[in-house]
């Protein structure tokens, strides 16, 4: 007996200190793998704030059967769950847009991610639909600060050349999120939704002590910016315009010339919010790509609200089963935002000045073209293909889209111009569930079919999303030689 005992222990130690070497082995792999030890804590740090929001608006989705049974609501309900935090959001990203350009990022988005965590526990306490409603309302307000802060960080702390690759590690972030929402948070709900927004709320709190913790970053990109190798800084040649993006010295070097009307002939830290507003949606590529974002996170929030109610019902399968579907599902739009970050800096690499807008073009593309089989079969495995493939396609789009967008606005006006995009991207995420859920009720009857039917239906938007990336291509070129210019 004591021999066993004494035996056991000693494998359990062998087996921790195995698990143990490994665990830090693969650490060292990622840290080199991200360019060292400083890239690795910034880039995971913005990954897991953007996972939070994602994690959140997943968790609704995975709960929707439990919360119609305890709160007594029905799907469009759910959906107003998630539109109320996302219109909220919306109006809110414009003030922090602002701040962003202003205000010191780290402790300001330190601060919102602990309003944010005290928000959700506040979530499982509420006894009525109404007050989970007001919760949301106030979570909608503080998680607006993620989108224009995040973006303006990253344009500070990382070189233009890499901003695809770093938005695709980043953005992955969004959809590991999405997965511990509807796989980690969405099996908790199967026995109390409650519990699930209280797992959820406990690693916002240790998110936002290590967030207070990094340090501001230099703005404009005038300074050395963090290596590809580590926390060495890329020394700036003096020959060289600091403010410069690859993009915009590739348009330099082909003579493309700026659009003489959207020069800026002021400091931006000097303009108004409405001249911010007028100036931003003045750059016609701009406006584009908020509109292809808008239209493609439309359709992504809809299938976070209701995607594992379509895959229970669509392919006969029980909810645990169908969580693990959309946790492969994930893992696919995880390779696709690796996958459409780096192609689209490589294709820049190359001296192909579109190749970012092309690689989210063609993305959006195939997304919809393999969403159409998978909404029709009923099989699992039948559909698994198309569906993980047109969420890669999905998610390729955004990072290589995400770095455009820096590249065709002057730095000292990425925040306010993340707002604004954040602004209108987020309206039409808002509307999603509700419009989602509606149409499901009330235009197609509810149930499997009306499911069904409803998701044929928003893949217009997303064939939208691509017509604008197209037409993009058009006009990139000349509104990253008016950012340089302005610069």
């Amino acid at each position: 007996m004591t021999t066993g005992g004494s035996g056991g222990r000693r494998a359990g130690a062998t087996a921790a200190a195995v698990a143990g070497r490994l665990g830090r082995a693969g650490s060292r792999r990622l840290t080199h793998a991200l360019g060292g030890a400083e890239r690795a804590r910034v880039i995971l740090l913005l990954a897991s704030i953007l996972a939070l929001s994602s994690a959140d608006a997943a968790t609704v989705g995975a709960s929707a059967t439990q919360l119609r049974n305890e709160l007594h609501i029905n799907n469009t309900d759910v959906g107003l769950l998630v539109t109320v935090t996302s219109l909220v959001a919306a109006v809110a990203s414009i003030p922090f847009g602002v701040l962003a350009d202003r205000v010191n990022r780290t402790r300001m988005l330190g601060a919102a991610i602990v309003l944010w965590g005290a928000a959700m526990i506040w979530s499982a306490t509420v006894p009525t639909f109404d007050q989970l409603l007001l919760t949301r309302v106030f979570l909608g307000g503080v998680t607006a600060a993620a989108g224009p802060f995040v973006a303006s960080l990253v344009g500070d702390w990382f070189a233009p050349s890499e901003r695809g690759r770093i938005y695709g590690y980043i953005i992955s972030g969004e959809l590991i999120g999405a997965a511990f929402g509807f796989a980690v948070s969405g099996g908790v709900s199967a026995l109390s939704w409650r519990a699930a927004f209280v797992i959820l709320a406990l690693p916002t709190f240790v998110l936002a002590w290590f967030v207070f913790r990094l340090r501001e970053p230099v703005r404009g990109g005038t300074q050395p910016l963090l290596s590809e190798t580590g926390a060495a800084p890329v020394e700036i040649a003096a020959d060289d315009e600091p403010h410069a993006s690859d993009a915009q010295r590739i348009a330099r070097e082909h003579g493309i010339e700026p659009d003489p009307e959207l020069v800026l002939r002021k400091d931006p830290r000097r303009m108004s919010l409405m001249e911010a507003v007028h100036y931003v949606l003045g750059v016609k590529t701009n406006v584009g790509l908020i509109l292809a974002s808008a239209f493609g996170y439309y359709f992504l929030a809809g299938v976070q609200t209701f995607g594992v109610e379509f895959v229970t019902k669509q392919y006969g399968i029980a909810q645990v089963l169908s969580t693990l579907v959309l946790l492969a599902i994930g893992a696919a739009g995880v390779v696709g935002v690796l996958v459409g970050g780096t192609l689209g800096d490589f294709l820049l690499h190359r001296g192909y000045l579109n190749g970012r807008i092309l690689v989210s073009a063609i993305a959006a593309t195939i997304a919809v073209i393999l969403f159409i089989p998978a909404i029709f079969t009923h099989s699992a495995l039948t559909a698994l293909p198309y569906i993980a493939l047109a969420a890669a396609a999905l998610a390729a789009q955004n990072p290589p889209l995400d770095a455009a967008r820096l590249d065709i606005v002057v730095p000292l006006l990425w925040g306010r111009a993340e707002g604004i995009r954040t602004f209108l991207r987020t309206m039409a995420q808002a509307l999603a569930p509700l419009l989602f859920g509606a149409v499901s009720d009330y235009v197609f009857g509810g149930g499997r079919s009306g499911l069904q039917w409803t998701f044929v239906v928003m893949l217009v938007p997303l064939a939208a999303s691509a017509y604008f990336l197209f037409k993009a291509l058009r006009t990139y070129p000349q509104d990253v030689a008016t950012a340089a210019a302005s610069a």
